[in-house]
């Protein structure tokens, strides 16, 4: 069974990236498992989707523990611990990134003896937005590296699962996956199928017993303090609205209202103040701005840009 796991973020395409590739795997008479995983966060959250394929019935549930192929589209993700990207790691388990850092750099940075492949981003692209093809381009590179999908059938599977988009659309993605499938193509088949998982030894999840609470307990009541201010949201941002206050017009109601995460407050003068700890880089703000005095910057790029102080 071949067992693969696809990391990103929010709005990178993961969710459409498994499905993509399992129904590449169906059309080539597999059986298939693809589902996503991820909680209510927004654009930018980590989150994962997964491909089992089989010529067999498939028994397993759950997500995948050990996989065969691991498929990063974003590699800021690799060193947060909370995505997950290096759980369940096996020996024979492959490597496939999304990244402008090449193959070498990546075993030495994590240590990793495993097989390592990444496709490269081509920083000098006349496209600025050539990510968003970040997931698509992942489908090429696994396909390839599996040896049993070939590019008509990959290319039907895009254009089954995005049959809602304009031919336009369509066509640019297939020509995407096809980038990366012939990128690997001396790479055939390196994958090999994961065995079959035996249920002997298989340890059930430790249950706990719960008395009863009292009724007023049961009350759709919040007792606890508030927890969420605690997580700081701002690490899943790969990109950074900036307030250039000379030019902000102080319309402090119209980006303070569409942040959909309550990461903009204003201060007593009328000027917005963006807390970076929360904010999650969905750029409302920076589409909502009539006079257009917040910038987009790469969040890898912030360090190198002078923030303006908020007026007094």
């Amino acid at each position: 069974m071949y067992r693969i796991r696809f990391h990103g973020r929010g709005g990178q395409g993961m969710k459409t990236a498994s499905r993509i590739l399992g129904r590449a795997f169906f059309l080539a008479g597999y059986e298939v498992q693809d589902a996503p995983r991820y909680g209510a966060e927004r654009r930018g959250a980590p989150i994962f989707a997964y491909v089992r394929a089989a010529k067999s019935p498939i028994n397993e549930r759950g997500i995948i523990q050990h996989p065969d192929l691991v498929v990063v589209a974003d590699d800021s993700l690799i060193g947060l611990p909370a995505a997950g990207v290096l759980s369940g790691l096996t020996d024979r388990t492959i490597f496939l990134f999304y990244s402008d850092t090449d193959e070498k750099s990546w075993q030495h940075r994590l240590n990793l003896k495993n097989t390592l492949f990444t496709i490269p981003v081509d920083t000098q692209a006349v496209d600025p937005l050539q990510r968003r093809y970040a997931g698509v381009s992942c489908v090429g590179g696994a396909a390839r590296l599996t040896g049993v999908l070939d590019q008509a059938t990959l290319k039907k599977a895009i254009e089954e699962e995005m049959a809602d988009r304009s031919p336009h659309t369509v066509s640019t993605n297939i020509d995407h996956a096809n980038a990366t499938f012939s990128l690997l193509a001396q790479h055939d088949t390196i994958i090999e199928e994961g065995a079959a998982i035996s249920a002997v030894g298989y340890e059930p999840p430790k249950w706990l017993e719960l008395a009863p609470d009292p009724a007023a307990i049961c009350a759709p009541a919040i007792y606890g303090g508030g927890t969420s201010s605690k997580v700081q949201t701002g690490l899943w941002r790969t990109m950074r609205p900036v307030i250039q206050y000379d030019k902000c017009r102080q319309c402090w109601w119209i980006c303070s209202t569409f942040c959909p995460d309550s990461a903009i407050s204003v201060t007593e003068n009328r000027y917005t103040r963006i807390d970076y700890d929360h904010c999650k880089g969905c750029m409302v703000c920076v589409m909502q701005c009539p006079s257009h005095a917040i910038l987009a910057i790469a969040e890898k790029d912030a360090d190198k840009v002078t923030l303006q102080e908020v007026p007094s």
